[in-house]
């Protein structure tokens, strides 16, 4: 499987930016596929995943009523509304897929099977 993440840029504080992260190869045993970041300095958190059978949907609270996660199958692609931006959301944000599923799983970077390469975005303020 490969990812390719794309979609980050620069915006302003309160602006909006939309992330894609389009997958190929062998996708079938792919459960959910999650986005991740990771500031200068920061370890890499979680931001948002989505199952993409049952369209379950999961995100950091700091991202929640902000970011909507969502999923285009006839693209095998994962996209990350990002709105109402903060300069605190600037961070390499990078897609994963995950084989796992159950409660928790896609919190964990350890569940993803697979990564993208990073996506940068910047906030100004």
């Amino acid at each position: 499987v490969q990812l390719q993440a794309s979609g980050g840029g620069l915006a302003q504080a309160g602006g909006s930016l939309r992330l894609s992260c389009a997958a190929s190869g062998s996708t079938f045993r792919i459960y959910g596929v999650g986005w991740f970041r990771q500031a200068p300095g920061k370890e890499r958190e979680f931001v948002s995943a989505i199952t993409l059978s049952s369209n379950f949907r999961y995100y950091a609270d700091s991202v929640k009523g902000r970011f909507t996660i969502s999923k285009d199958k006839t693209k095998n692609t994962v996209n990350l509304e990002m709105n109402n931006l903060k300069p605190e959301d600037t961070a390499d944000y990078y897609c994963a897929a995950s084989r796992g599923y159950g409660a928790g799983t896609y919190f964990r970077q350890t569940s993803y099977h697979y990564w993208g390469q990073g996506t940068l975005v910047t906030v100004s303020s």
